[in-house]
């Protein structure tokens, strides 16, 4: 692979002062293509890295990258894709690193998958109510980002179980109060940087308030703005108090409040992001756009190269593509152009690279700083974190809770849990995981087992129909629909629910139900236990 050698300039980013100080040298030495590369955090296709990624990072100095779930199948070779991304960067005439980003919530997304832990997510956070767990999490997922390399998370999403509806947030939701998400944010936050890992608050001002998806649409959200600040800015302020180090623009528009112009996404809003973020709430940190390829964010201008622009002119101080540009896209070309034009906008990118250049010298240098390359021995031997796995499956254990029956339900000598198997009958465990299947058996010695599609419903219906118990996994509406199926049979019928618990209102015949938020391990294993009585199911449905 061929390396460009650049002269060392009079500064860099080991250089002496304070983070500020030395920010403020380098961008004054830094040419315009320089200071504008900056702004750009790209990703890229494929698990090594293309040599478009690889001249964008030699060429146009561009500040950081993505991990997207496309790159992260094996970890190892993660580890060492991100160390090569590095090498590259710290080539460069200013000695600068890359941020390396990537979206590890917990639970349902996971970006960095491999040999990394799969965990119960942030509504289960949300359900035990412990702020310890939020840090705890935060931590170990932390830990196992370090390990590779990734010194920024997209994460916590403080987006409030507000819309019922949403296919987006869901169980990513730590819950509906916002105070409570306030909490349990700044402790995961708090847990993240505890691991050296920079965590980034989402998706400003809030997805929370609707069911469609910014990534295929604009979402409207018909709210004013007295309910946006006491309900979705409540986290944002709460975090902002707490000094969290960056937060991420949403693709949203708010035409009861941008009454001027409805469709303009808050991610693209000026007044969103100065005169709401900057100056009412007081945040000084950086502010990076959720992906720009997405239809919620060029819908407005109709073009990237615009969106780009706009995104820039708004306040964002990184603006985020999920794929590599060429190195004369529209979206450069337009850019640097405008650098050399227009002197307002000039000024704007300087002052993005300068918010950048903060922040990586307040968090990627010292001996708490995630390693510039890393151990790949380390990453081969100690992948899942070995202090997580316990602590995840204590969550779990935590968080599981009784949504049906509750106490008002039982009359008389009714009673459903705990279910052993000695009065559970025949069993039937059907649902689409492995691990269900794998901790039904173990509950449930003798159990019947049968993996359900769309094509073979008919049959599982006729399968049922041998069964005294039916314990089915419902993670989604099509679940919802297998599931009404068995009300005419008549048998006990046990639900574990995973994901979001919402769907469980379709169904309230049924005669028992568990929600753990998650399909990981730990959390069936929870599910279970619960069930037949094991352990105590503590946790309480984080939303009204």
């Amino acid at each position: 692979m061929l390396f460009f050698s650049f002269p060392l300039a009079a500064v860099n980013f080991n250089g002496e002062g304070t983070p500020e100080e030395l920010a403020a040298a380098i961008v004054k030495e830094m040419t315009d293509e320089q200071a504008l590369g900056q702004v750009f955090m790209l990703g890229w296709v494929g698990a090594e890295p293309s040599p478009l990624i690889m001249d964008w990072i030699r060429l146009r100095n561009i500040g950081g990258v993505k991990i997207f779930g496309w790159n992260t199948s094996d970890t190892t070779l993660l580890a060492r894709t991100v160390g090569i991304l590095q090498e590259a960067s710290l080539r460069g005439p200013f000695k600068i690193p890359l941020l390396v980003a990537t979206d590890q919530e917990g639970g349902w997304i996971r970006h960095v998958k491999g040999s990394t832990s799969e965990t119960p997510g942030n509504m289960a956070i949300g359900a035990s109510g412990y702020p310890q767990d939020a840090y705890l999490a935060g931590y170990y997922i932390g830990k196992e980002l370090a390990m590779l390399g990734i010194n920024m998370n997209f994460a916590p999403t403080v987006d409030l179980f507000t819309n019922r509806n949403s296919v987006l947030i869901g169980p990513r939701a730590f819950g509906s109060d916002p105070v409570d998400v306030g909490i349990l944010g700044a402790a995961f936050s708090r847990g993240q940087l505890a691991a050296g890992v920079i965590p980034t608050a989402k998706h400003y001002p809030g997805h929370g308030d609707t069911e469609l998806d910014s990534h295929g649409v604009l979402p409207k959200i018909d709210v004013s703005f007295e309910t946006l600040w006491e309900r979705e800015l409540v986290p944002y302020r709460m975090l902002n108090a707490e000094g969290i180090p960056a937060i991420m623009s949403g693709h949203l528009a708010f035409p009861n409040i941008l009454t001027s112009d409805k469709n303009l996404p808050a991610s693209l809003s000026p007044w969103f992001l100065n005169d709401v973020l900057r100056e009412k709430i007081g945040f000084n940190g950086l502010i990076i756009t959720d992906d720009l390829m997405m239809n919620g964010a060029t819908a407005w201008a109709g073009t990237l190269s615009g969106t780009a622009k706009q995104a820039i002119i708004a306040g964002n101080d990184i603006i985020l593509f999920s794929k590599t540009p060429s190195l004369f896209d529209p979206v450069w070309v337009l850019l640097y152009r405008a650098m050399r034009e227009d002197e307002t906008f000039h000024l704007k990118v300087r002052e993005a690279a300068e918010k950048t250049l903060v922040l990586k010298l307040k968090y990627l240098r010292g001996s708490k700083a995630v390693p510039v390359f890393p151990d790949l021995k380390k990453v081969e031997e100690e992948l899942p974190y070995s202090g997580g796995s316990p602590f995840f499956l204590n969550l779990a254990a935590r968080s599981v809770t009784i949504v049906k029956p509750q106490p008002h339900d039982l009359k008389g000598g009714d009673q459903v849990f705990p279910l052993k198997p000695e009065n559970a009958g025949r069993v039937l465990l059907t649902g689409q995981y492995l691990d269900f299947f794998k901790f039904g058996r173990a509950a449930f010695p003798g159990a019947s087992s049968f993996w359900y599609t769309e094509d073979n419903v008919n049959e599982l219906i006729s399968y049922a129909g041998r069964a005294d118990t039916i314990v089915f996994c419902l993670s989604d509406v099509a679940g919802v629909r297998v599931l009404q199926r068995f009300r005419a049979l008549g048998k006990r019928v046990i639900v574990i629910s995973v994901l979001s618990p919402v769907y469980l209102e379709r169904v309230s015949w049924i005669d028992g139900a568990v929600a753990v938020y998650s399909y990981s391990l730990e959390s069936f294993a929870a599910a279970f236990s619960a069930i037949t009585g094991r352990i105590p199911a503590g946790g309480r449905l984080p939303y009204d």
